[in-house]
């Protein structure tokens, strides 16, 4: 007899979070119950699935092997479900998105609230963060983030640009004075995201096409941009920040004429076969980060 799909679900949810209990929570089933027809499930191939012990469930080799094949099975399955019961005008259910804390706080706040209450049936769950997701195992529905996405098999749609300036306060330039070059700057205090070296020699372009590196020292390095503004605003030093990022303080535009490469900003996805719950949340940023100079081309252009 062939495995029943709903079984090899079960399967492919214990086997992403390694635990019956975990499953069971998602699935709101009885871990016992899980358990019980995971075990049928073996019998049924002839297979063993899952090592079990008092402390931990962990796959077998051939375990691994019928999860990577069935995971995207499941999910393709479960979207054409979904998509042929609610179809694509009437979204609904949970969506997973990670995103930095930055882009949430600074570009997207109010976006956040009015995707909520335009689509009251998406349950939206978001993890501000930019820490590293494989989304073949991990249970997101969305990635957003800036930099040049992966090549592996992740799938990608481009959101916007993001370029970055310098700024600094008119009490910090009071009291050092205004860098008239990009080689001034070594002279100047620079607000950082870290002190390794990629993040302390920084490359400028100019609007002519000119590129100039120089490397930057500072006291005070922060690896969260909105931390980074307020340092700026309380002269600490020149900080590099989008045209968004400081809108609203005490900042002004140093060596206007030079920015940083400009940096995609990428949604990422499992798959080109999406529940349309996260269609339409990509539709929606997208939609509102256009709205954005610095995101949709309008800022100054950087030499590529």
């Amino acid at each position: 007899m062939s495995p029943s799909l709903n079984d090899i679900e079960l399967f492919v949810e214990v086997a992403r979070g390694s635990s019956f209990t975990r499953a069971g929570e998602a699935l709101d089933m009885p871990a016992s119950t899980i358990s019980r027809r995971i075990a049928a499930l073996e019998k049924s191939i002839g297979v063993r699935l899952l090592n079990r012990s008092t402390r931990k469930v962990s796959l077998t080799e051939a375990g691994a092997a019928y999860f990577a094949r069935c995971q995207h099975i499941v999910e393709e399955a479960r979207i054409a479900h979904e998509m042929l019961v609610d179809g694509a005008c009437n979204p609904r259910g949970r969506l997973k998105v990670s995103m930095p804390s930055t882009l949430a706080m600074s570009l997207l706040s109010d976006a956040l609230r009015e995707f909520s209450l335009r689509y009251p049936e998406i349950e939206c769950e978001y993890d501000l963060s930019v820490r590293p997701i494989d989304l073949r195992s991990d249970p997101y529905d969305v990635v957003i983030r800036v930099g040049q996405p992966p090549d592996s098999g992740v799938v990608s749609r481009r959101l916007g640009t993001l370029v970055l300036g310098l700024y600094a306060s008119r009490e910090y330039l009071d009291a050092h004075g205004v860098p008239a070059s990009p080689a001034d700057l070594a002279r100047h205090e620079c607000l950082r995201s870290s002190t390794e070296r990629g993040d302390s020699v920084w490359t400028l372009f100019a609007e002519d096409g000119r590129e100039q590196q120089v490397r930057v020292r500072g006291r005070i390095a922060l690896n969260q941009v909105l931390m980074l503004r307020r340092m700026g605003e309380s002269g600490m030093g020149i900080v590099p920040l989008s045209i968004q990022d400081m809108k609203g303080g005490g900042l002004v535009r140093v060596l206007p004429d030079w920015s940083f490469a400009p940096m995609p900003m990428a949604a990422l996805f499992p798959s080109r076969m999406m529940p349309a719950r996260a269609r339409v949340f990509i539709d929606f940023v997208k939609e509102r980060l256009a709205g954005v100079d610095i995101l949709a081309g309008g800022a100054r252009p950087a030499h590529p």
